[in-house]
């Protein structure tokens, strides 16, 4: 990323002005903008590619994200490529375990699978829809920052389909900017707000296989990745799998490894793919004549690994701010989520008449974040140091799978699925973890 540019001397002169710029249309960004868009905000949403564009993911949506798709208004039925899953099918410890999706009043029962290519395009547009000013191809460079330090604006480029820049310098002024540029959120890190290394991180990888799985109404996931050696002996991949019907006559399968895994950076993720498909039945299809595309990988920055997520004008959704769930890797549910959030401060922010009691409602931001989802993240950390040991895992898969009890209330648990008030004796326990857990 470029300098940052400073604002006192010579005045840089703004391309576009807005109320806020959101950099990133992703999940994140576009909810943010859809949002302060509908409360009247002037939003300008800056996106480095072109829709439609890929984004590796697992595509497979919970119950949690399918709640955010309904909030933000995104129509999502069948006949326009959503495909309905109806619960999680676990596989480990020789056993198969099917357990449906929890009927609760505060989240629909099924998920949903759409691929990312479609999906975030599908936002960005509601997004326009409802009044966003959407800049496809535009890189943002750096940020634009007052005689305090403070972000006013950012730096941008535009680009052409490999990512070079085809046109001179633009700046785009605005009092507030949400960086919802991923995990690697350069914009953050020109503001000095690195990762931080005390939460957990995960990598994962995946491609898309012809198979007749592609209609599968169950996500799948692989506790176990398991192959042969050169003397035909089975031995144990590092990481676990997951296998998402696309509905196109495509599956997505993958795999992630957390970096409390000995195996975290020591491993070849794409040849682990490889020897654990191979065992798999040839009926599936899944094998190199039929990947389509090829594998590809990403990193899923966990449990609020970038604070504080507001400051000095800069506020951070999604990825940026490492909301990707530790349990189990979601990140499109907290990515939209967290755009909700944060515009439902930003809009009041923008109610108050002045500048300081504005800032004074945005600095509420980082403490509703933690209220929302603190609690619940920090068993989320205790929990991926525990599997990050084999012989845990391995305890966990033996004794814990064939409790039919026990895991669907572990489902609960993992995909974050508790109602927030009632609900039966597992929804409150989870409840009562959450809030008694520190939101650090």
């Amino acid at each position: 990323m470029s300098q940052s540019i400073t604002t006192s001397g010579s005045v840089a002169q703004p391309t576009e002005t807005a109320d806020v710029i959101v950099v990133g249309a992703g999940p994140a960004g576009s909810a943010t903008a859809a949002y302060l868009a509908m409360a009247g905000l002037d939003v300008l949403l800056l996106e480095k590619t072109a829709f439609p564009r890929e984004k590796v993911c697992g595509d497979g949506l919970t119950p949690r994200a399918v709640k955010e798709l309904i909030t933000l208004g995104i129509p999502t039925p069948e006949e326009d490529g959503w495909i309905r899953n109806h619960g999680l099918r676990i596989i480990g410890g020789g056993m198969r375990l099917s357990l449906p999706w929890p009927d609760l009043a505060s989240f629909p029962p099924y998920g949903l699978v759409r691929t990312r290519q479609d999906f975030d395009d599908i936002l960005a547009r509601h997004a326009v829809k409802h009044g966003a000013r959407l800049h496809e191809s535009t890189n943002v460079t750096g940020p634009v920052l007052d005689d305090t330090g403070a972000i006013v604006g950012v730096s941008a480029r535009a680009v052409d389909e490999k990512g070079r820049s085809t046109g001179p310098e633009l700046v785009y002024r605005a009092p507030l900017v949400v960086a919802a540029d991923g995990n690697s959120s350069r914009l953050s890190l020109s503001m000095n707000r690195p990762k931080r290394d005390d939460r957990p991180m995960g990598v994962a990888v995946r491609t898309y296989y012809t198979s007749p799985r592609h209609d599968d109404d169950y996500l799948e996931s692989w506790l176990e990745l398991w192959s042969t050696d050169e003397s035909g002996k089975r031995v144990l991949l590092p990481g676990y799998g997951w296998i998402f019907g696309v509905g196109d006559g495509t599956s997505n399968v993958g795999l992630g490894i957390l970096n409390t895994s000995s195996a975290f950076g020591k491993t070849d993720y794409k040849d682990v793919m490889r020897r654990w498909v191979a065992t798999m039945p040839e009926e599936w299809t899944y094998n190199d004549e039929t990947m389509v595309g090829p594998i590809r990988g990403a990193a899923l920055p966990m449990g609020f690994n970038r604070q504080p997520h507001y400051g000095k004008g800069l506020l951070l959704v999604g990825d940026a701010g490492g909301m990707v769930n530790p349990f189990n890797g979601e990140g499109i549910a907290y990515a939209m989520e967290s755009g909700r959030l944060a515009a439902e401060v930003i809009a009041q922010a923008f109610a108050r008449g002045d500048d300081a009691r504005r800032e004074r409602v945005l600095q509420s931001y980082p403490g509703v974040m933690k209220d929302a989802l603190g609690g619940y993240y920090t068993l989320g950390r205790y929990f991926a140091k525990m599997i990050g040991n084999p012989e845990v895992m391995r305890l966990a898969t033996k004794y814990g799978l064939p409790r039919t009890t026990l895991m669907k209330f572990l489902l609960k648990v993992m995909a974050n699925l508790a109602e927030p008030r009632g609900g039966d004796a597992s929804d409150r326990l989870i409840n009562a973890l959450s809030k008694m857990a520190p939101d650090a």
